[in-house]
């Protein structure tokens, strides 16, 4: 067997010059001649935010892995590495590296950066296939049951199980039925279906395959955004080789099950990743959610019944068929079977995508594989958890496990699986206004409560950062938000006034030193910064001065800095560059 290089060829690794760098291998491979000893396998991205990774895979022995290699380390590590036999130490990924994977699980993610997502016989030799031959021998109603014991609950936010959803739609009336994956990942800094789509497209395809046999469904949609090419271009070809091959079309590796896909891009509305608007936009109309009852599984697509599953669900499915149902429930916790994928980002000191069992502590996820604080001296102040409608808690709540339950009773959510740390130069009531602000303008404006009363809301936000805010203010904030998580048509709305809610209930003195002091501890909101030197705080290091980019502070050696009002914009860059507190 040959050595292999994988390197890591998704999004990110595109972006940091990952097709270069194969390229060079291959080149270095060949002008070397050692194109017997070694194959060059492109790979999705594997999670961790090190760009471009490369590794070095020997048929037995431990691999070695490189990080951030550039098109110009190529030749070096072709010549030292593979000629030699001698790695380049200094391009090695170091304790950060193994940190990030240490404990995670990886099930979804397990062949991300290992397998060539644009190779069917790489996916089957990696057991690809094998769970929709397990699943064919089984009767659809066996099919479920095993999705049941599993206790595969939905990835997309709600936690919904799963078996109970292609239960309702299998026994549900109708000539045609389909099978959807909601692949519109809409949350700002969210990337784990973007990842698993262009790392391992056929998982996702074999979990709609064995959906589709379960609840009798002929046919199924991926809605991905236009916005994730990489990911479609990798479907569309994932799904023209499984018709080749007969994984998909008629008569399912000879069985009589029969399964078509279709891609369908979405352009980017955040309101169609809910269900209805989903399947409106499939349909062609505008993506805007509609009143349940009825829901999608009587009538869902064209007034079908139809099972709306995320990507991270179905990437589980074939995992569940090919190890089986128990292996699956035996991870987790007793109501939160299996892992979650999260995608970390934030002030952290490793950024990407985590997998690891339910039931987790969040301080052993951002301590553990997350490495703990950016900065060497920041401290924790919080975590936002579900994405913009999600909630934000403090660290007095960092052994909260990870879990539907336990999430849903700090008054944060689950989501998709989105999480942002924050340190104590994060303003909490900027945060609930960002992600207000997002969720504002993404609305679809069709109810009420979120039309008016997310704009309400967001234009008191603007008043308490500005400086004039009050306690009516206050008031207003909290009566505006639990009528809104009433009353909002759709989950989105529902859960939009999360980020406002869980600040006031976790940080309420914040709000109060923004509306009583008219200072932000943060020092975050600039109509609340005076832009003074703090001398007792100052070191004299003159980094502040350095970084200012109008020259409107003055330093010596040795000296306190001077600022000149006239000059400063107040663009905080000042404040970024201090550690020391010591600007206000």
């Amino acid at each position: 067997m040959k050595n292999r290089i994988l390197i890591c060829t998704g999004t990110s690794g595109i972006s940091a010059g990952a097709e270069k760098v194969a390229k060079f291998f291959k080149e270095g491979i060949k002008h070397h001649k050692l194109e017997d000893e070694y194959d060059v396998i492109v790979t999705g991205d594997r999670g961790l935010f090190r760009d471009v990774l490369v590794d070095i895979v020997p048929p037995e022995g431990e691999r070695t892995t490189y990080e951030y290699v550039t098109p110009d380390d190529v030749s070096k590590i072709v010549e030292e590495h593979l000629v030699k036999g001698d790695p380049v130490k200094k391009k090695l990924a170091g304790e950060d590296y193994k940190q990030f994977f240490a404990s995670q699980t990886r099930i979804v993610l397990a062949n991300c950066g290992e397998i060539d997502p644009e190779s069917l016989d790489d996916y089957l030799a990696h057991n690809g296939y094998i769970a929709l031959k397990n699943a064919l021998v089984m009767s659809p109603e066996e099919a479920i049951k095993t999705m049941k014991t599993a206790g595969l609950r939905g990835r997309g936010g709600a936690g919904f199980p799963t078996g109970m959803k292609w239960d309702f739609c299998r026994q549900a009336e109708g000539d045609q039925k389909y099978i959807v994956c909601n692949a519109d990942e809409g949350d700002p800094g969210a990337f784990m279906d973007r990842s698993v789509l262009e790392g391992d497209p056929h998982a996702v395809i074999e979990g709609m395959i064995i959906a589709g046999y379960a609840i009798g469904a002929t046919e199924g949609y991926i809605y991905c955004r236009a916005e994730y090419p990489i990911a479609i271009k990798r479907l569309t070809k994932a799904i023209a080789q499984a018709e080749e091959r007969g994984y998909l079309g008629k008569n399912i590796q000879g069985s009589d099950h029969s399964f078509h896909l279709t891609i369908k891009q979405g352009a980017g509305a955040f309101v169609c990743g809910e269900e209805t608007a989903l399947l409106a936009s499939i349909e062609g109309r505008r993506g805007m959610p509609k009143i349940r009852p009825p829901f999608p599984a009587q009538k869902g697509l064209w007034g079908k019944p139809t099972t709306i599953n995320n990507v991270e669900t179905l990437a589980n499915v074939r995992h569940i068929f090919e190890k089986g149902a128990d292996w699956f429930a035996s991870i987790g916790t007793e109501n939160s079977k299996g892992t979650k994928v999260f995608a970390l980002a934030g002030k952290i000191k490793n950024t990407g995508l985590v997998e690891v069992p339910m039931g987790m502590t969040i301080r052993d996820l951002v301590f553990g594989p997350g490495g703990g604080m950016l900065r060497k001296k920041a401290k924790f102040k919080g975590i936002q958890l579900g994405g913009p409608s999600g909630g934000c808690l403090p660290e007095s709540l960092l052994d909260t496990p990870i879990d539907y339950e336990s999430i849903n009773q700090t008054g944060a959510i689950m989501g998709s699986g989105g999480m942002v740390v924050m340190d104590t130069r994060t303003c909490m009531v900027d945060v609930a206004r960002f992600f207000l602000d997002f969720t504002v303008n993404e609305s679809c404006g069709k109810c009420v409560p979120c039309r008016v009363g997310l704009k309400r809301t967001l234009e008191v936000l603007d008043e308490i950062t500005a400086g004039r805010g009050t306690e009516q203010h206050l008031t207003f904030l909290q009566e505006m938000g639990t009528t809104i998580k009433n009353t909002a048509l759709c989950g989105l709305g529902n859960t939009a006034p999360n980020p406002v809610l869980t600040t006031m209930r976790y940080f309420p003195e914040e709000y109060q030193a923004h509306i009583h002091d008219h200072v932000c501890p943060s020092r975050v909101c600039t109509a609340l910064i005076k832009f003074e030197f703090i001398e007792e705080n100052c070191t004299k290091c003159g980094q502040c001065f350095k970084a200012c980019p109008v020259d409107a502070i003055s330093w010596k050696k040795k000296q306190y800095p001077i600022l000149d009002k006239k000059k400063c914009i107040k663009c905080k860059t000042c404040i970024d560059a201090c550690n020391f507190e010591a600007i206000q």
